[in-house]
């Protein structure tokens, strides 16, 4: 799989839907386009999952340090 961050897929949707607002675009391209934004965006939201784990990771190790002392 070829390794984009969040904002590269981010920018990616955006030009798939201007695409797909396009009143010229046939159907089977609106399809394909379609499916093409689906699996980016699920792409960029798993990105933002693992963000948002290692984030309450990173917290959850500081809150322990203050509460048991120095590490």
């Amino acid at each position: 799989m070829n390794a984009k961050t969040f904002e590269e897929r981010l920018k990616k949707g955006k030009e798939i839907l201007e695409k797909l607002m396009d009143p010229e675009i046939t159907l089977e391209e609106s399809v394909r386009l379609y499916e093409e934004g689906m699996k980016t965006i699920e792409e960029a939201r798993k990105l933002l999952e693992e963000a948002r784990l290692k984030v309450e990771t990173i917290e959850r190790k500081y809150r322990e340090v203050g509460e048991g002392g120095e590490e």
